[in-house]
């Protein structure tokens, strides 16, 4: 039987954007990618440009529709998952 997915849309920004070669892409995952850290896995695991944006993970940060995200937050079908580096104020 095969794999059943779902779709989300993924945003890259700054450095991450370099490092993947690309600012958006919609994305069929397996339904085993249930969260942020399920995806940045599955992401890191797609060729060497994921996996060097994504090597040290302590250094990227995570929105989900628009509101920041944990690695265990939940992903739903059609959301909308944007990755981008730590953002300082002054």
């Amino acid at each position: 039987m095969p794999e059943t997915t779902r779709t989300l849309h993924i945003l890259y920004f700054a450095w991450l954007r370099e490092r993947v070669g690309r600012s958006e892409e919609e994305l069929d995952v397996p339904d085993r990618v249930r969260t942020v850290a399920d995806l940045i896995e599955h992401l890191a695991s797609r060729d060497v440009a994921h996996e060097t944006a994504f090597q040290n993970r302590r250094t990227v940060r995570c929105a989900v529709n628009q509101e920041f995200a944990h690695p265990l937050t939940e992903l739903q079908t059609g959301d909308e998952v944007a990755f981008f580096p730590p953002v300082t104020g002054g």
